[in-house]
């Protein structure tokens, strides 16, 4: 998964609180991490673990906190019978992939053993909670969920067939809520994966879902903070009017990715403004002094004030009653996700301060989360890992600053991504990629993903044509295969526009346009700044200074010419020279600004 995306309904607004008297000591439970140590403990005492996988921008988990984590029956319960375990997802991709459909927060109990009995979604009130520790103790037979996916035979074939990619798109289709807008019907957000593919099939002339994208951006603007800028992470009720304050990183990075596709597609100054803001946001609240970026900002305040009052103040209004916490961790997942939205930014608006910034937080994180073998770090220090999803974004970010900066050093970092994926989260050639962490060989064991897998196969799908590797596109299959295998989509509902679209780049070669001519050159320049411009994601762009050593991939086929020119390139054949930016422009069909 690639975190968070609130994928199943969460039915947070509909709870009420119940009243409960506070505990002596805010601190009455004894939290402590997850670790063997905990359940080791739980053997020698004879009692249950219960994981309270939180969220550190989450209310209701701050709620639950302050209401039935301070209640004297379940403090009772706590100390009878239970070791307690306290987790911030953010901080622990394999157990957020594992419980992602039960939280924020998940509530999780296990016998000592590592058996799972219950699991929770959701803010529990007080009595419920005690309740519920009762009954485990009364009866601790687990819960079977249905959730565990059975480990269907794999795919052979990397391709949909025709039936099946028409039923996936026919599921896909119906999950837009035609008269509320948006994908989805209960909680309203922009779904990046959903957009970029109506985005991709109106380019192609589906008016229907060019309508689909164009009001799905136009809504989400609703959740656009209009005061300090960035996205709120989603509208509950079934309307777009009802928004959750809080500000998580991918939420941030693929709105302003999207808005960015959207710029370039439709020329859109609507769309710009929206990602300027989102730009504005990441640079103002979520940006660290050395350049790194952030993981999010609460929706409350210290005190656990809600947010809904707060945010109709203007900027003077909210900073007099304090600013709501930002968490400074700064990991290689979030940066990458972050990196790879700006230099789509960059790309598209001609900015090189957002260039900059990518970059600058690019090399922070090499610098400082770097692995052996071209791997990364989630955190300066981490309790378990490598975990892919750190590893996959930063290959993603490295291979978008590839293409907006024409260095080929990052270039080689994404290679390097790729091989570090391959020898540490592989489960063989048909078993798709898992998670990793220190649940390897222990409990829980790590599962594969599906938004990770899909994750991984774009990467290969954009990294093989890059580098030319038949390694890189090996590793797409061995996604595809297990994304592909019977009975892994069902159940998803309209959550597989990523799988479309990976399947479709898989077997599509993508728009390249290769730009030969001096980097000091100014014609070259303007001919890469309008390839970069060309409206899809799925295109790959070069830019080849003879000077500077041999053509990408050896592919030495470009006559030569006494000034810069690009070619556009397909199935083997490029064409005829051009030699103006305006010209290339109109070939790629990039639209004038309005």
């Amino acid at each position: 998964m690639i975190l968070p995306r609130p994928r199943l309904p969460f039915a947070l607004a509909a709870l009420v609180l119940a009243a409960a008297p506070p505990a002596a000591r805010a601190d009455a439970i004894a939290w402590q991490p997850w670790s063997p140590a905990a359940f080791a403990q739980a053997k020698r005492e004879r009692k249950f673990v219960l994981l309270d996988l939180e969220a550190v921008w989450c209310h209701w988990c701050h709620v639950m906190d302050d209401t039935t984590y301070r209640d004297p029956r379940v403090i009772a319960l706590f100390r009878q019978h239970y070791i307690a375990v306290r987790v911030d997802q953010d901080s622990r991709p394999d157990l957020a992939n594992r419980y992602e459909d039960y939280g924020w927060p998940a509530t999780v109990i296990y016998g000592p053993d590592g058996t799972e009995i219950v699991k929770k979604q959701g803010y529990l009130p007080p009595g419920g909670m005690a309740r519920l520790l009762q009954a485990v103790v009364d009866d601790p037979s687990p819960v079977d969920y249905h959730d565990t996916p059975p480990e269907a035979p794999a795919a052979t074939a990397t391709v949909l067939s025709a039936d099946r990619r028409t039923a996936l798109r026919r599921q896909w289709i119906a999950g837009y809520d035609e008269k509320g807008g948006g994908w989805g019907f209960s909680h309203k957000y922009l779904d990046w994966d959903n957009v970029e593919l109506a985005l991709r099939d109106a380019a192609v002339g589906d008016a229907d879902a060019a309508r689909r994208a164009r009001e799905t951006l136009r809504l989400q603007r609703k959740l656009v903070d209009p005061v300090w800028g960035g996205v709120y992470q989603y509208s509950v009720g079934g309307d777009w009017d009802e928004p959750h304050f809080e500000k998580i990183m991918q939420m941030q990075a693929e709105n302003l990715r999207i808005y960015s596709l959207a710029c370039a597609q439709g020329g859109d100054p609507a769309c710009l403004e929206t990602a300027q803001a989102i730009r504005r946001y990441l640079r103002d609240f979520l940006t660290s002094p050395e350049g790194a970026f952030y993981v999010s900002q609460d929706a409350d305040l210290p005190s656990g004030e809600p947010g809904a009052g707060y945010y109709t103040l203007d900027d003077a209004g909210r900073r007099a009653r304090g600013l709501p916490r930002i968490d400074r961790h700064r990991y290689a997942r979030e940066n990458g996700w972050a990196i790879a939205a700006l230099a789509q930014f960059a790309a598209v608006a001609g900015d090189p301060a957002a260039r900059r910034e990518a970059e600058d937080a690019a090399n922070w994180i090499v610098a400082r989360r770097a692995l052996p073998g071209g791997g990364f770090r989630h955190d300066e220090r981490d309790a378990a890992g490598p975990y892919l999803a750190d590893t996959l974004a930063m290959g993603r970010a490295f291979l978008a600053l590839n293409q907006l900066t024409a260095d080929p050093a990052w270039l080689g970092r994404a290679a390097a991504a790729a091989d570090f994926i391959r020898a540490h989260f592989s489960r063989g050639a048909a078993a798709g990629f898992a998670a990793g962490g220190s649940s390897r060989g222990a409990f829980p064991e790590p599962r594969p993903e599906f938004d990770e897998n899909v994750a991984v196969a774009r990467f290969a799908a954009a990294l093989a044509p890059a580098t030319g590797r038949a390694a890189d596109a090996a590793m797409g299959a061995t996604a595809l295969r297990w994304l592909l295998a019977p009975g892994l989509t069902d159940g998803r509902g309209f959550y597989v526009a990523g799988l479309l679209l990976a399947e479709e780049e898989a077997r599509t070669p993508p728009l390249h346009v290769a730009v030969i001519g001096r980097k000091d050159d100014p014609e070259a320049q303007a001919l890469y700044a309008a390839a970069l411009r060309a409206p899809t994601s799925h295109k790959l762009v070069e830019w080849w200074d003879r000077r500077e050593g041999p053509a990408p991939r050896g592919e030495d086929i470009y006559p030569r010419f006494p000034r810069s020119a690009a070619f556009v390139c397909a199935n083997g054949a490029c064409s005829s020279p051009i030699f103006k930016a305006k010209a290339l422009a109109l070939r790629l069909r990039v639209p004038a600004a309005r």
